[in-house]
């Protein structure tokens, strides 16, 4: 029995030993979950928006926008936008959700807005009881919080964020969990000379929005933690493509998306030049919500109201995922299966008390 295994069977009864997986040893010691909020499937997909990047109700310099994201083809456009994800990603990993060629990815929750869908995401379950935004703590343990309870893991897990909400949704009061999200400065005794950097200038940087700072914050200090602290299961949530759709501004929600993939290039591309993560390291990449198209005046929204805001999509690039790159015809998959796929590469099979959803096999098959 691996040491994985074991750490697992301490948390009876919230982990549980999965009949499939149980045998199967993977490769993976490290995971890191990655939400870009509110991007639509659409983008990553198909790239610029055909309908969108020419209405000047959403675009303010549209000459400078089509000459930096317009291709004549989808699949020109999406490497224009996402140029990590379709080098490296679409050979070495897997997308699921382009709805176009038989792959769906739908959230599991009914609300179809960010509290529900980060709870989803994070505990592999719908709650009907979050219905709001509000600054709540979460009454659900988060896999984040529960793996932090073995001895595994305990002290190798954080969490960072843009939107002020995050420390709410982990229950940072309750786990313990470093959370740095909002506005938070990097806190400690050894902080290094880039947190005191970053610290001050958080402090002098205006946001565009009173409840989320801008993601380049959240990613450097992420990236500083990750190099100083080694955890094995970080969370990171970029913020900023959800903000610039609900402000109505396509160029910038475009750019959002794009310095977004480039700084998931820079993680993964960091992973594989540190030793402690070189080859034991996979990331899951996924949203908290899809927003509208059919109604194209809809792609600054979500939540019920918008008929096809569930529409989600899911990316796994690791040692464990086969290199199947951009599926088709596959059966559907929902948001609520993330939990459980990170759960089991990191070798503790959580059920969440018997209410999440499956692992994606897909994602954990092993390379040939």
């Amino acid at each position: 029995m691996s040491v994985k295994t074991v750490a697992g069977l301490l948390l009876l009864p919230l982990f549980f030993v999965s009949q499939s997986l149980q045998s199967q040893e993977f490769k993976t010691e490290h995971v890191f979950l990655i939400t870009y909020d509110g991007l639509r499937w659409q983008e990553l997909f198909g790239g610029a928006d055909e309908a969108l990047i020419g209405d000047e109700r959403y675009v303010s310099d549209m000459k400078t926008l089509q000459t930096t994201f317009w291709a004549d083809t989808p699949e020109k456009r999406r490497q224009i936008l996402f140029p990590f994800f379709w080098t490296t990603v679409v050979k070495e990993g897997q997308l699921l959700g382009n709805r176009n060629l038989g792959s769906e990815v739908d959230l599991a929750n009914d609300q179809w807005f960010s509290y529900p869908g980060y709870n989803e995401i994070l505990t592999g379950f719908a709650d009907p009881e979050i219905r709001s935004n509000a600054k709540k703590y979460n009454r659900n343990k988060t896999i984040l919080e529960v793996a932090n309870r073995t001895s595994e893991y305990y002290g190798k897990v954080a969490a960072f964020g843009s939107w002020d909400v995050f420390p709410y949704i982990i229950n940072d009061e309750r786990s313990k969990l470093p959370v740095n999200a909002g506005f938070y400065p990097a806190i400690g005794d050894d902080l290094t000379e880039n947190e005191v950097f970053l610290n001050q200038l958080q402090q002098e940087t205006p946001s565009p929005w009173s409840s989320v700072r801008l993601d380049v914050f959240t990613h450097h200090f992420a990236l500083e933690y990750i190099k100083k602290k080694h955890p094995s299961l970080v969370y990171i949530s970029y913020g900023e493509t959800d903000d610039f759709a609900h402000d109505g501004d396509y160029d910038q929600y475009l750019y959002a998306a794009r310095r977004t993939d480039d700084f998931i290039r820079q993680l993964w591309e960091y992973c594989q030049n540190d030793p402690y993560y070189a080859g034991k390291t996979t990331f899951i990449i996924t949203t908290d919500h899809g927003r509208g198209d059919k109604k194209k005046t809809q792609w600054t929204d979500h939540g019920t109201s918008v008929k096809d805001a569930y529409q989600t999509w899911m990316i796994a690039l690791g040692p464990d995922t086969p290199a199947l790159g951009e599926r088709q015809n596959t059966q559907k998959y929902y948001t609520n299966q993330v939990a459980r796929t990170v759960t089991s590469l990191l070798g503790l099979s959580y059920n969440g008390e018997g209410k999440a959803g499956e692992p994606v096999e897909d994602f954990l098959k092993g390379k040939e």
